[in-house]
């Protein structure tokens, strides 16, 4: 099995490099078994202690898992490969990828002046305009905005929260279906997911209260424009979520709430439920431009803290150039008409989708945000079938951990009009597909 695979090695730390070379190259692909312990040390001629150790190393950098009595495996997604999607081909319309319409962004234009500072930015992060705008931005949705800092996007900004928050091995609450850079995310971190079903009205507190029995350290949701789901909280899942998150006060409580502004949705936050460890997220690469990698953070002092000071040691702080150009857009009235009247577009699109499937009896969800959610029973049939069609969309795989089957249709560009069509063609994929089935 080793000579198979090429894993060789004489230290756990040569027989985990060994093996990550091979996932990377692909050798040993997403589900490959790698040996027992035992028999793999038999045949490097190692002790057993030596390869559990390297092993236990693989997955606490989310590269294996480990079954039980399925043995280890490679990662679905091993955190040492690319996630990148698969390339939309030639000739077909995409509808998979989640992205905003460029004709409802504004043209980004560079900063005429950004005046110099003495010394390092180390000493002044955050340009007090943009930090002003960030306040205001949160205020206006009821978010304490207290505590405000930046960092470089979503997920830069969840990712140095968790690694100060946790230790590999912890659990994180995370939704089921979700957003699948998350999910890739948090097993790369070391740490061990914990799925939360979600519904059209946010996770579900049934759910919450078995992840957090379970030890979750941290939950990670979006209060709006979810992806997949399109799930957006109401007033009373919030308060649902709150009296269960009320007996677990040590727990970090991290929205991400990337598509405030054209998510279609009200502001209901967790953040305003007086929670001892909080952080909300939000980012503008969805209604201000996807070159624009900056986030806003409001928190707790605590976690405000523990960010900045990881933060000013590894990448310091945000260009003050991206600072200036975001808060001239964040500020701009003609960007705020376009934003507020791209927000109206994308759910006018929205809607008119569901609208379609409808009247085909086909289900789906999608309060809000830029795409829709279609439970399906064989994602490969409708994906290919659609494919045949001319239209490119989501398998549902990448978004889910323990939840039913699906596929994501981003309807940003989709307008009403092309919403029927498409409406039909799904209803004649699915039609062959179950033909398919019934023999």
């Amino acid at each position: 099995m080793a000579e198979q695979y090429g894993i060789v090695g004489g230290t756990a730390r040569e027989i985990s490099a060994s093996v990550e070379s091979r996932v990377s190259d692909g050798t040993l692909g997403p589900g490959a078994s790698l040996p027992p312990v035992r028999r793999l040390a038999e045949e490097l001629g190692v002790g057993a202690g030596t390869v559990a150790a390297a092993y236990k190393e693989l997955r606490g950098r989310g590269v294996v898992v480990t079954l039980g009595r399925g043995g280890t495996v490679v990662a679905s997604t091993p955190a040492v490969t690319s996630r990148r999607p698969p390339r939309v081909p030639s000739g077909l319309r995409d509808l998979a990828g989640g992205h905003p319409d460029p004709a409802c962004l504004p043209v980004l234009t560079p900063p005429q002046r950004v005046e110099p500072v003495p010394g390092s930015h180390r000493a002044s992060p955050r340009l007090s305009a943009l930090e002003d705008a960030a306040r205001a931005w949160f205020a206006r949705d009821g978010v304490p905005a207290g505590a405000v800092t930046f960092a470089h996007g979503a997920l830069d900004c969840i990712a140095r929260l968790l690694t100060t928050e946790l230790r590999p091995g912890d659990a994180v609450a995370v939704e089921d279906p979700g957003f699948h850079h998350l999910l890739d995310l948090v097993p790369a971190l070391g740490l061990r997911m914990l799925p939360v079903a979600v519904d059209d009205d946010g996770i579900r507190p049934d759910a919450l209260r078995g992840a957090l029995r379970a030890g979750a350290r941290a939950v990670v949701c979006s209060p709006r424009g979810q992806s997949p789901l399109g799930a957006r909280l109401t007033p009373e899942r919030r308060d649902e979520l709150l009296a269960e998150l009320g007996d677990f006060p040590d727990v970090l409580v991290v929205e991400d709430d990337h598509n405030a502004e054209i998510s279609g949705a009200g502001a209901v936050t967790l953040a305003s439920g007086d929670l001892p460890r909080w952080a909300q997220v939000r980012t503008v690469s969805k209604h201000l431009g996807i070159d624009l990698r900056w986030a806003a953070l409001a928190c707790d002092p605590a976690t405000l803290a523990r960010h900045d000071g990881r933060m000013l040691l590894t990448s310091g702080w945000v260009s003050h150039i991206l600072q200036v150009t975001v808060a001239d857009l964040l500020t701009d009235p003609a960007v705020a008409r376009l934003v507020a009247g791209a927000s109206r577009t994308y759910t006018i699109r929205r809607e008119a989708l569901r609208a379609a499937l409808g009247e085909h009896g086909i289900a789906s969800h999608g309060e809000s945000g830029l795409n829709v959610w279609v439970p399906v029973r064989d994602e490969s049939a409708v994906v290919n079938g659609l494919r045949s069609r001319g239209w490119w969309i989501a398998a549902g795989t990448r978004f889910r951990i323990a939840s039913p089957p699906g596929v994501r249709v981003t309807t940003a560009t989709l307008t009403p009009a092309e919403a029927d069509v498409f409406a039909r063609d799904f209803v004649d994929t699915l039609t062959e597909s179950q033909a398919v089935y019934g023999g």
